[in-house]
């Protein structure tokens, strides 16, 4: 399987939901739909406050009579703390899984080696745990969920290269897909402004959630003003929360960035500007990845 990759991903982790009402459970509070879920499917979804910001988003997938919740590490206490909190008397049980790993397969024809159907989300059965089409976006790749002890061993025995996983964040950040919290700010930012409605981590027609009213007026009444685009970088990468500018006004911020790529957040309006633009003592480009959708109903590949 030449140019196929894989890399461990050490700050994601996986919460498990186990229990006969998990599924009603988690379709009162996440964004997408839950009755997706199932042995050959796997989605992305968030969790959001009553008004609509960002919390947590994760993938969600179906093993062993559980949903296993994968999300941030460093932040895992604070979804499961979160999902406890919304338990009442649901008969639900909510644990850490330490003993699972993440890992994504990228670079190369994934779908083919684990005779995964088209469909985002796609999933089958591997190593004991599961692997799936990346639901985001087919260019990312697939993700794979499994046991430490044995996961790397199949991977490798398939013929695929570890990576370091900084190659995986260069690969995501050329494709200008946001990484939780790194490029979301909790309880400030919108899905929508960062492609969730693209890629497919929201579902408008499994009605109620936690977020919902506001998430759907945001879409309706045209209100999304900026959104999360990536940049190629001349010179140091600007820290996130550095201001961007054009022509001395204020445009946008960064966000993450690696080396000489980076996500910005950015006023739409700014998007069709030549620039120049900068970042603190950096000179940004701006891109507009070619699965982004923009306000009144115009689609946007890579400006001429």
């Amino acid at each position: 399987m030449a140019g196929l990759s894989f890399a461990l991903l050490e700050e994601r982790a996986v919460l498990a939901v186990s229990g006969p009402e998990r599924r009603p459970f988690l379709q009162g509070l996440v964004s997408n739909d839950v009755g997706k879920i199932g042995p050959q499917r796997a989605i992305y979804a968030a969790l959001l406050t009553a008004q609509g910001k960002y919390l947590h988003d994760f993938f969600m997938a179906e093993e062993e009579e559980a949903i296993w919740i994968e999300a941030e590490r460093e932040r895992l206490s604070d979804l499961e703390r979160r999902l406890l909190l919304y338990r009442l008397r649901a008969k639900v049980a909510i644990e850490k899984r330490p003993d699972l790993a993440a890992a994504q397969i990228f670079g190369g024809e994934q779908a083919a080696l684990f005779s995964l159907p088209q469909d985002p989300g796609a999933a089958r059965g591997f190593a004991g745990g599961i692997v799936f089409r990346d639901p985001r976006l087919p260019a990312l790749g697939a993700r794979a969920l499994f046991p430490r002890s044995q996961g790397r061993a199949a991977l490798v025995a398939l013929g695929l290269r570890e990576v370091d996983a900084a190659l995986y964040d260069r690969h995501r950040l050329l494709l200008g897909v946001p990484d939780g919290s790194r490029d979301l700010v909790i309880e400030k930012s919108t899905l929508l402004e960062a492609g969730f409605d693209e890629l497919n981590g929201i579902d408008w027609e499994k009605g109620c959630y936690l977020g919902q009213e506001l998430t759907a007026r945001t879409k309706y009444r045209g209100l999304v003003k900026r959104r999360l685009v990536p940049v190629a970088i001349e010179g140091p990468p600007p820290p996130p929360g550095t201001i961007v500018t054009s022509e001395g006004g204020e445009i946008g911020e960064m966000r993450s960035s690696r080396g000489d790529r980076g996500i910005a957040l950015i006023r739409i309006e700014a998007l069709s500007a030549k620039g120049p633009f900068a970042a603190a003592e950096a000179r940004l480009i701006l891109e507009r990845p070619f699965w982004i959708r923009l306000a009144e109903g115009k689609d946007a590949g890579n400006p001429p």
